[in-house]
């Protein structure tokens, strides 16, 4: 095989195998978190696998009881955050940027959230969304701590 060959086929397989890996990398995120206050906000991520994450999200308590699934997937053009709150049609936040345990994902187009969050901050998965709404800067943050397995372990990150 000639080397311009083999340089091109190099080429071409570097960008798919560091595709595939995009997802892997956010295997920060993965477990079973919750924050309690007057409101009780459980999150839980898959472990990355094949490109994909899977979460689910419920809320419950002063009155409020809501639910959201969560995947993040690689795609062709990049990793994405698929919302689907409520259980209605995903809606799709492309990745912004990444960096080591933060991720932010951004769809500028969506009515609110136009950006997602997610960090590490110590043993605690923080998560944010924000945008405008009506022209005005509009946000919501939360700090997760790991959930505790009923033998004492840590199902979190």
């Amino acid at each position: 095989m000639s080397r311009a060959l083999l340089l091109a086929a190099l080429l071409y397989a570097v960008p798919a195998w560091a595709q595939s890996s995009r997802v892997e990398s956010l295997g920060w995120m993965s477990g079973s978190w919750e924050q309690a206050g007057t409101q009780r906000v459980m999150e839980t991520w898959t472990a990355p696998s094949n490109g994909m994450m899977v979460g689910a999200s419920l809320t419950t308590g002063a009155g409020r009881r809501s639910f959201e699934f969560m995947r993040i997937v690689d795609t062709p053009e990049g990793m994405s955050y698929m919302a689907s709150p409520g259980g209605r049609p995903a809606v799709e936040f492309k990745l912004r940027e990444t960096g080591d345990n933060r991720v932010v994902f951004e769809n500028p187009g969506h009515d609110y959230p136009q950006r997602i969050l997610y960090w590490k901050d110590g043993d605690l998965l923080a998560a944010r969304i924000e945008g405008t709404v009506r022209g005005q800067a509009r946000s919501e943050e939360w700090k997760y701590q790991p959930v505790r397995s009923a033998a004492g372990g840590n199902s979190g990150g």
